[in-house]
């Protein structure tokens, strides 16, 4: 059975497709079990946002709140307005290594501020039907910079892991590990004993019992069992969300969370890492405009990854460019509520599907749910300790990494797939992810041309040719040419027809039967090659010409030339004409113009 759409004709424009999974699901008939199963699957996974969206604002450089309102906002807004039935977005891991140097630098109102660009730029990309584009970003690119940012989110994780004292944190990853390990003396037994605790609980739990999410069980554990020692042993002291963060209201600061729903501000009006408002500039738009595009970026891949993936497990297909309108629509209103970059989460999704959800609308109940949380038990969950915080990431970087994946390229890839899967991860921890994605789809388009290269080529036919009855008369020359004649594969095709002895020829006929596209690359290469073979007298036929040449022809305005060139879609009827032309009888009598482009 053919796996439903959830989108409308694509004849109809993306923005006018947007929404479309929620209303095909709603004419197929919604009822009372399909609500009660999105509201069950919408809790489920409320669970699993609900800490991990505090562990990855704090991961990414923001109080914790900001990322609740990351999944309250953009998770019922995009799944709404999106491409795919089931999927969940929110915070992830994956933009925690983009995030922490736009915070480090630009404060909360620049990470905000760019937020709200990468949206609009998303919502460009929908719009223009670049959806589908993101599907050819090579597997050695994603595995590659996954695994980097699995590396880097990891990393990051020791300080509150360890409990180690870093005064301060420096921007450069490899500068990041050497004022770790100096840190490393400084070690606090009860936070490595909390996370340690935590960490076992996270790996353990799954293998008990899956009736209950693993991050429940071991934060509210954890948790517990840290405070009850603490009151057996004083001195056993550790970090928390309280002592770590704190809100004003009213004038005064409090700590902990802020026990309220997220509310409008203007992300211009929040500070900037000197702590005065950003504002909102040219300048600054300028200096925000990279970071702005790699949030983008990875977005993209992140969320239609993710749509591919639930795809796969619930036999529905997603609208590409709808999935990035929705994504975009979603990362420009989340600033304006305080929230943070948010995209498809994989895990989130996974876990919504194996839950029963039919609907986008468990995606609201999932924002439901983490914003009754926030507004009934803010005041417990500044109690949940930072080492326990860490260990969920730590897990989520180690899932992330797809580590079996990573090894396998590196076993059974051709040796050009694993340069670029190794460059790729070297240079996410390295540098960033914007350096290694742009650095692997170059190579990955480099090493495609040379493919390209590979399997084009130019064979000098003899007498014997499948399509040939009789052997060709002396003076015709016979080159099938096979593969796209795209740019590096055209230029060593035809470099070959060039470089062959050719006295006393007088017609030369490229079989271009097997030659199904041709780019600007390959036209030049073949008006070079037959000015060459004109201006020493020989006549080029091109025999054979499919549907795509033939228009890049046509638009080219390259067109038969009598004595020159003839052009035909018939590769027979070039075969005829050359014959006749060495023949000296002119073109056969019977034979209608052919056709050029």
């Amino acid at each position: 059975m053919s796996p439903q759409t959830d989108s409308l004709p694509h004849g109809v424009p993306p923005l006018r497709r947007v929404g479309a999974a929620l209303r095909a699901v709603w004419s197929a008939g919604y009822d009372g079990e399909s609500l009660r199963r999105d509201a069950m699957a919408g809790i489920v996974v409320g669970i699993v946002a609900l800490p991990l969206s505090m562990a990855l604002a704090i991961a990414s450089g923001v109080p914790p709140q900001h990322g609740l309102y990351t999944a309250i906002v953009g998770g019922a807004l995009i799944g709404l307005l999106g491409g795919s039935r089931v999927q969940v977005s929110g915070p992830t891991a994956a933009f925690v290594a983009i995030l922490v140097p736009i915070s480090a630098r630009f404060g909360l109102g620049g990470l905000l501020l760019a937020t709200a660009m990468a949206g609009l730029i998303l919502i460009a990309l929908g719009a223009t039907g670049m959806g589908k584009l993101v599907e050819f970003v090579p597997f050695p690119v994603t595995t590659g910079f996954t695994a980097g940012v699995a590396v880097v989110i990891a990393t990051l994780q020791l300080r509150d892991f360890m409990g180690l004292t870093v005064v301060h944190m420096p921007e450069q990853y490899l500068r990041r590990v050497a004022a770790l390990v100096r840190a490393f003396p400084t070690t606090h037994v009860p936070d490595l004993l909390v996370g340690a605790f935590t960490l076992g609980l996270l790996v353990v739990w799954p293998r008990v019992s899956r009736r209950w999410p693993a991050p429940l069980i071991a934060l509210s554990v954890a948790g517990v069992a840290a405070f009850a020692v603490a009151r057996w042993i004083p001195a056993f002291r550790f970090a928390t969300i309280n002592t770590r963060f704190a809100f004003e209201t009213a004038g005064v600061w409090l700590p902990g969370i802020p026990r309220q729903p997220p509310s409008f501000v203007l992300p211009w009006h929040l500070p900037s890492a000197n702590g005065q408002p950003i504002g909102l500039s040219l300048d600054v738009i300028r200096a925000l405009a990279p970071s702005a595009f790699a949030i983008a970026m990875l977005g993209a891949i992140e969320s239609l990854l993710s749509a591919v993936v639930a795809d796969g497990m619930t036999g529905n297909k997603h609208d590409p460019d709808v999935e990035l309108i929705a994504q975009g629509v979603g990362n420009v209103v989340v600033p304006f509520f305080g929230g943070i970059a948010a995209t498809g989460a994989l895990a989130r999704t996974a876990a919504n599907v194996r839950s029963g959800a039919r609907s986008p609308l468990s995606a609201v109940c999932h924002s439901v749910f983490v914003l009754a949380a926030v507004l009934l038990l803010a005041p417990v969950l500044g109690f949940l300790p930072m080492a326990s915080m860490a260990a969920l990431l730590i897990l989520v970087a180690w899932n992330m990494g797809e580590w079996r994946h990573f090894l396998h390229l590196l076993r059974h890839a051709p040796k050009s797939d694993i340069v670029v899967l190794l460059a790729c991860f070297a240079l996410t921890i390295v540098f960033d992810m914007v350096v290694s994605v742009t650095v692997g789809i170059v190579m990955a388009a480099l090493l495609f041309m040379r493919r390209m290269a590979e399997v084009s080529g130019v064979t000098l036919i003899g007498e014997s040719h499948p399509l040939v009855e009789e052997p060709l008369p002396r003076g015709v020359l016979l080159y099938e040419i096979a593969g796209p004649l795209f740019f590096g594969a055209a230029q060593r095709a035809i470099g070959v027809i060039s470089r062959i002895d050719r006295r006393g020829v007088k017609v030369v006929v490229l079989d271009v039967t097997a030659v199904p596209a041709v780019d600007a690359t390959g036209l030049v290469n073949l008006q070079s090659l037959v000015g060459r073979l004109n201006a020493e007298g020989i006549k080029v036929i091109l025999a054979g010409v499919q549907a795509q040449p033939m228009r890049v022809f046509a638009k080219a305005r390259w067109r038969t030339r009598k004595g020159r060139l003839r052009i035909f879609r018939s590769f027979d009827r070039g075969i005829a004409l050359a014959r006749a032309t060495v023949a000296g009888d002119g073109p056969p009598s019977r034979a209608p113009q052919a056709s050029a482009a």
